[in-house]
């Protein structure tokens, strides 16, 4: 049995994460600490295991594993001190607000000889799979570009205070589909150029923005991403792409697994998602790799490379220039 702590319940995919692990049969959550004491009888009633409001007791804890999802900027503390506690850690995208955080990061669990993983679950999705056996298997031929989108609804609270959140919708949304393009075509991204702005929110953050990335394998690629959607939105984001190759295309809709329900008790139409969930795929993975001591498959490398590019992004904004990163 592999015994997790929840360090924070500021991101709201850490509500996901605790359901997947009290399903699974060889997790157990045993501790939960949260900057907001309020839920805490809420959280333990909901989840299990004991409640702490100073974090550092709860690493003193008998644990194997945290998972980070505190506010963006608080991830570096959180990761280093869980670290240097000698647990294993999966941490809550992006990786920090900052280059200089990520690699201490990286360095510290490194040093303390821990798994360091980063939750990008879009890797766990049927579809996304399908669509990576079918670029490795050169089915469409070499590639010459790609089309992005990840649109979402705007999550208000610090996602929209740049010192927590080191960003908005660029941030939040471009580092997803990032890693999926690197994963895909085993490429860095050496240029960015981009446009961001604040269109559609009175937010102190963007809420959208344009991107065109260059890999340094010839590959160009466009990303749309934006707080554009309503807040009845059913998903977190889109996420769908084009792949062209030179012998084919690959459209991808990574959500498209669902149907509409219309329901006279409701008096409402209802978008009902039948495909796998993604979350479970990353979180049983994540225990799986502690149990089998072996590497997990999102390292803390993956998540420093998708941070790099979107602080790229935004420097790209600011000059209207193209910003080289290697």
């Amino acid at each position: 049995m592999v015994k997790v702590g929840m360090i924070s319940f500021a991101h709201m995919h850490a509500y996901s994460y605790a359901s997947c692990l009290k399903e699974l049969p060889n997790a157990e959550i045993v501790a939960i600490y949260n900057e907001d004491t309020s839920v805490a009888d809420d959280l333990c009633r909901r989840f299990g295991g004991k409640f702490f409001d100073d974090y550092h007791k709860l690493l003193e804890e008998d644990l194997d594993a945290v998972i980070v999802c505190s506010a963006n900027a608080d991830h570096r503390e959180h990761v280093t001190a869980a670290a240097e506690a000698g647990k294993a850690v999966l941490c809550e995208k992006p990786i920090a607000t900052t280059v200089e955080d990520g690699q201490e990061m990286i360095e510290a669990c490194e040093k303390a000889g821990v798994k360091f993983g980063i939750a990008f679950p879009c890797r766990y999705i049927p579809a996304v799979r399908r669509a990576k056996e079918a670029v490795e298997s050169g089915r469409i031929g070499r590639i010459i570009g790609i089309k992005g989108t990840n649109h979402g609804s705007m999550p208000g609270g610090w996602f929209t205070q740049k010192e927590k959140s080191g960003g908005g919708a660029v941030m939040d949304h471009t580092v997803h589909v990032v890693d999926l393009w690197r994963w895909f075509l085993k490429s860095e991204v050496v240029e960015v150029y981009a446009e961001s702005d604040t269109l559609m929110h009175q937010i102190e953050v963007d809420d959208c923005g344009i991107l065109t990335l260059l890999f340094d394998n010839g590959v160009f690629a466009t990303l749309d991403a934006s707080w554009s959607r309503p807040k009845s939105f059913p998903t977190w984001g889109d996420v769908t792409m084009e792949i062209v190759g030179i012998n084919g295309v690959i459209s991808l809709d990574a959500f498209a697994q669902d149907f509409d329900l219309y329901n006279d008790k409701v008096m409402k139409a209802q978008w009902i998602y039948w495909g796998d969930n993604m979350d479970m795929g990353l979180i049983s993975d994540f225990i799986e790799s502690i149990e089998e001591d072996r590497p997990f498959m999102i390292t803390g490398e993956d998540g420093l490379r998708a941070l790099e590019v979107a602080l790229a992004a935004y420097r790209s904004a600011e000059t209207h220039e193209p910003v080289r990163l290697r």
